[in-house]
């Protein structure tokens, strides 16, 4: 095995693709990477990367089912497929996370309690979740199973809770579909209320089992400073937070700008954004349900402005008809924190064509040991 290889896994997962490269290198490979896809736009910042590159992902999931032998396993399903690489620890996942999943598998042989088969779609537990706050120490269990019958529920609940009393909230979401989606429509929440709060750039946060959270809190505080940093908003400015999720960066925004507007799509993900707002007591920002493309066109055609618009979309990147309506909207200034260089590039040639320059680009490294690439990126009218 390769010198620089910690993990044992790292054939069988697929899911840390440069654990072949020292760390040093792996952050030379995605300045390179972005420096090819970007460098055209501006100078690219050299990439920021972790002092510890490990065991930085507070959210952890793990797939159960059986082996050959027939034994209970859990783990992550092989890149590109779905089998399951039974795992116990993982280089870059919370060791807390990893070691109650092991748990719940041993209780689960102890409890006569079955492994769900997708194929025959029998069984009883298809998932585990488990979300850790970092700063809080706060942790959230959740148990996906196949139906909602719960055979010694309040005695599984106990066994688990007494060798992990750390646990702070424990919660059964039932997903009985044919589907590659982990979680279901419905949740029963088993112990504690549900949800666990996580401080963020000196703001708290309530993470629910739905709800969407940078899985790396280090690096998050620093991509999200970057942003503020490069956004420079000033008392009298109105802010977009376009994407705004659970509202975690229009509330950071909220503290220096005159009136914040988050846009989000998923009324969850809104109604998490209005608690949120609410737990932190700040009262000049609004959470709005909407497509934030035709929300932006509404403002422009009502002839009302917005300073700063700050956009973080998914992978897949913008859509044409959210770019321009940032062009009809026309910012003073937009802000781009993308997780995915090459679609970035596509939108960034959209806004270089149409009024906008790009004057920064600073990457960030999110997620060592995999491909991926994190950038914040400053654009002015």
């Amino acid at each position: 095995m390769d010198k620089n290889i910690k993990c044992p896994l790292y054939k069988k997962c697929g899911g840390c693709q440069l654990q072949n490269l020292t760390y040093e290198q792996q952050l030379e490979f995605k300045m390179k990477k972005a420096v090819k896809l970007l460098g055209r736009f501006h100078f690219v910042d050299k990439i920021i990367g972790m002092d510890k590159p490990y065991h930085y992902r507070n959210k952890v999931q793990a797939a159960f089912g059986r082996d050959k032998k027939g034994q209970i396993i859990s783990g992550v399903y092989q890149s590109s497929t779905h089998r399951i690489v039974p795992v116990d620890c993982c280089l870059i996942e919370d060791e807390k996370a990893d070691e109650i999943i092991v748990t719940i598998r041993k209780l689960l042989k102890s409890f006569k309690l079955k492994p769900f088969d997708d194929n025959k779609m029998t069984g009883f537990l298809r998932h585990v979740l488990v979300k850790r706050g970092f700063s809080s120490g706060e942790i959230m269990v959740v148990l996906v199973t196949g139906s909602e019958e719960f055979k010694s529920k309040r005695s599984f609940v106990n066994a688990l809770l007494q060798r992990h009393p750390e646990i702070t909230t424990i919660v059964q979401n039932i997903n009985n579909r044919r589907t590659s989606l982990v979680l279901g429509e419905k949740s029963v929440v088993l112990y504690g209320d549900g949800v666990i709060r996580e401080q963020l750039c000196g703001y708290t946060f309530t993470i629910s089992p739905k709800a969407f959270y940078q899985i790396n809190p280090v690096q998050t505080e620093v991509l999200y400073g970057k942003a503020m940093e490069f956004a420079q908003i000033d008392k009298n400015d109105i802010v977009i937070d376009a994407y705004c999720g659970t509202g975690t960066i229009g509330i950071i925004a909220s503290k220096y700008a005159g009136h914040v507007y988050g846009v989000e799509l998923n009324k969850d993900a809104v109604k998490d954004a209005k608690k949120n707002a609410k737990l932190n007591n700040i009262e000049n920002i609004d959470f709005v349900c909407a497509d934030a493309g035709k929300y932006m066109v509404n403002l422009a055609e009502e002839k009302l402005r917005a300073d700063v618009v700050i956009m973080d979309p998914p992978r897949a990147g913008s859509d044409i008809n959210f770019l321009r309506s940032v062009v009809k909207l026309s910012p003073r200034k937009v802000v781009y924190i993308s997780c995915n260089p090459e679609t970035l590039a596509r939108d960034l040639m959209f806004l270089s064509k149409n009024k906008y320059k790009v004057r920064k680009i600073q990457p960030v490294d999110m997620f060592p040991h995999t491909e991926h690439i994190e950038c914040v990126v400053m654009l002015t009218r």
